[in-house]
């Protein structure tokens, strides 16, 4: 089977909620409406995708000045039943290199936050 430009572009492997989390990771201080650019939706849903995640326990959030900047909980397990044993960490090494050293409480600084 030939793999084309158009069977590419007409479904994706990742889900919107995972690809917020991955622009998180690159950078926690970016702005719903960059996130929402990068992802190809709207500020709104990508508002709604974060409060998902912050409701579900995958990231947290800090108001700074007028900004808000995202934590993301890397020891939270994957929501998927066939992958339940791995971390969102994991799968964020993965996509989107965010080794760090873990910190205190389970979360991990990602690219962009200060030592």
């Amino acid at each position: 089977m030939n793999v084309t430009a158009e069977t590419l572009h007409s479904w994706t492997f990742l889900t919107n909620h995972a690809r917020v989390l991955v622009c998180i990771a690159h950078d926690p201080g970016s702005r719903l409406r960059d996130i929402g650019d990068q992802v190809g939706i709207t500020e709104r849903a990508t508002h709604r995708i974060v409060v998902e995640l912050a409701a579900a326990g995958y990231i947290t959030r800090e108001r700074t000045g007028r900004r808000n900047r995202y934590t993301i909980n890397t020891d939270a397990p994957l929501p998927d039943p066939v992958a339940r044993e791995k971390k969102i960490g994991e799968l964020l090494e993965l996509l989107a290199d965010t080794r760090a050293p873990a910190q205190p409480n389970g979360a991990a600084r990602t690219r962009g936050e200060p030592d």
